[in-house]
């Protein structure tokens, strides 16, 4: 637990960069999974300080909204696009295209994703739970990478809340979402959770029991995960 997020973001780069080294010295390239969202600012920025070589580095990421295109000021695509690929040089990435078909996107990306394991997974928790798009109640057994999710109301209005929309109704309602299995299936996660409104959520999925009520619960039966928290997203667990 961390003062504050720009602490927890500059620990967790760093463990995110010497997972991410450890690949390369051993199988000489890593295989990355990325979150976005507001939560993961400081901890991206700090990530592309780091000292990595990128030029070795795949990545991959956790969702899309459907119907967006990467020049929509809400597209993870754009996210990741100036807060991680341009700054760091990667070169070998897959995006998920918002405006595309979402079938055919979910068939690339997961026939991509399979080649080889997903050496260091980053990921956030969500409001109400969620892991990637996969709010509750979630698929804890389908083996199929990436998803096509219906998103819920809380999940939309927590985009609002970030600032990523106007208004509820200019949220969209589906999305593209890589499978709870998918990121279980990483072998080292490392999941940045800062921030007060995370709070109920940090307590119920961490301390409650594994439910997809509570998709980031699932987080517990994972061998290699390592949860970042700053004081107010924390602040509930002892309650």
């Amino acid at each position: 637990m961390f003062e504050d997020k720009q602490e927890l973001g500059r620990a967790a780069a760093a463990h995110a960069a010497d997972c991410i080294n450890r690949a390369i010295a051993e199988r000489g390239t890593a295989r990355i999974l990325v979150a976005t969202g507001a939560s993961q600012f400081e901890f991206l920025d700090a990530l592309t300080k780091a000292t990595v070589d990128w030029s070795r580095v795949e990545m991959f990421h956790l969702d899309e909204y459907i119907g967006l295109s990467a020049d929509h000021p809400a597209s993870f695509c754009r996210y990741l696009l100036e807060r991680l690929i341009r700054p760091t040089g990667i070169t070998r990435y897959h995006l998920l295209a918002g405006d595309a078909d979402p079938v055919e996107v979910c068939r690339r990306a997961g026939e991509a994703i399979r080649q080889a394991p997903i050496d260091c997974a980053f990921a956030g928790i969500g409001e109400n739970g969620h892991l990637a798009f996969n709010d509750p109640p979630a698929d804890f057994t389908t083996r199929e990478p990436y998803l096509i999710v219906e998103l819920d109301e809380a999940c939309r209005r927590q985009q609002v809340g970030e600032g990523w929309f106007r208004t509820i109704d200019d949220v969209p309602t589906r999305a593209i979402s890589i499978s709870i299995q998918q990121i279980l299936a990483s072998r080292e996660i490392v999941s940045v959770v800062p921030d007060a409104r995370k709070a109920a959520a940090v307590k119920r999925c961490l301390k409650g029991p594994v439910s997809p009520d509570a998709p980031a619960s699932i987080l517990q039966t994972h061998a290699n995960v390592t949860v970042y928290l700053d004081t107010a997203s924390a602040a509930l667990l002892s309650a």
